[in-house]
């Protein structure tokens, strides 16, 4: 297929990109992401070194199998598109998470275009809770509180003694 009109490529690339479900031989490994499919509100608060809250915005989360099933992706995008008017421009993330069974984990890599930035992960999953620790900073990134219609998500960073920052936090409502 040759595809050379832009908006033709897209439909190619998303039809690639997303799929139904994940394949039957990931299915099990993907169980801890299988609640966060779907598409969510959120509403977003950056953090200072003291804890308090010093902007909030409202954003939105959209997360769906990927790659033949053999992934899930997620864009993220702050603030929410129907906040840019008043909030400004943000940014929007897109993370890809695999399943490495000699881990026994996942590895996702989150990429934000605005900043150019990219930071790979290995993901653990132990109960209602997904913790995502950087492989090139001292960051993780939780996911807890997961249900059906919410969960909780923050950024934290945390130095050589074991302090943490709270830097990000966002409560996550599925959309109807």
């Amino acid at each position: 297929m040759n595809v050379t009109d832009g908006a033709a490529a897209a439909r190619v690339l998303a039809g690639l990109m997303v799929s139904d479900a994940p394949r039957p031989e990931f299915a099990e490994a993907f169980q801890p992401f299988a609640p966060l499919i779907g598409s969510w509100d959120l509403d977003v608060a950056w953090y200072d070194e003291h804890g308090d809250v010093t902007r909030s915005t409202r954003g939105e989360w959209h997360f769906a199998w990927a790659l033949d099933g053999r992934a899930v992706a997620d864009i993220w995008i702050t603030p929410s598109r129907a906040a840019r008017a008043t909030d400004g421009d943000g940014e929007w993330g897109l993370s890809i998470r695999i399943h490495d069974p000699e881990l026994a984990a996942f590895r996702s890599t989150w990429m934000g275009p605005k900043a150019a930035f990219v930071m790979p992960f290995v993901a653990h999953a132990d109960g209602e809770t997904i913790t995502l620790e950087s492989q090139t900073a001292s960051t993780r990134w939780v996911f807890s509180d997961l249900t059906g219609q919410s969960f909780h998500w923050r950024n934290e960073d945390f130095d050589a003694d074991g302090n943490i920052t709270l830097r990000q936090t966002f409560v996550a409502t599925r959309q109807a």
